[in-house]
């Protein structure tokens, strides 16, 4: 499937901004480096976007469907949590703003009203259903903060897919 071009440079600024959040944090990031880092021109950012805060929306958004999308395609449910684990553990961009933008990331990971939410609380229960869903969220969420190795991660989905198994 082909990209229109606007869209390609909607997907080429959302990468060139989570590239310079791994080098830099969220809070240091600007649009001048996400455009360079996005090979497009500073006016083409701000034609996608208002400001730096809805970029940073829409590429959080993005991640969110990225990683259902992810999950959807798992052969399993252990499978996907696994792969969910394994995403946000070792996320370079995670892992910097824990160490730049610890604020910001309190932020994030305070479950809240805001749309998002619902969208991740909407894909973890198709994926894993409304029983489950939450302790997955936690579990998750507990990772941005506290990333597994890939041995952990795959320790615990086993664990968890099991208690969850346990549930049905």
């Amino acid at each position: 499937m082909t990209l229109a071009p606007a869209q390609r440079s909607r997907t080429a600024i959302l990468s060139g901004a989570k590239i310079v959040i791994t080098e830099v944090g969220s809070y240091e990031s600007n649009m001048v480096d996400i455009a360079a880092r996005a090979q497009v021109s500073r006016a083409t950012v701000y034609n996608h976007f208002a400001d730096k805060e809805e970029m940073m929306l829409s590429l959080l958004e993005s991640e969110i469907l990225r990683l259902a999308e992810l999950a959807k395609s798992a052969p399993s449910p252990k499978d996907a949590l696994l792969i969910l684990s394994r995403e946000i553990s070792g996320d370079p961009a995670l892992r910097k703003m824990t160490v730049t933008d610890p604020t910001d990331i309190a932020a994030f990971v305070t479950v809240g009203t805001h749309p998002l939410w619902a969208l991740v609380q909407e894909s973890l229960t198709k994926i894993f259903g409304l029983d489950n869903s939450s302790l997955v969220l936690h579990w998750l969420l507990s990772q941005i903060a506290s990333p597994l190795t890939p041995a952990e991660s795959a320790h615990q989905a086993d664990q968890l897919s099991s208690a969850l198994n346990a549930n049905h």
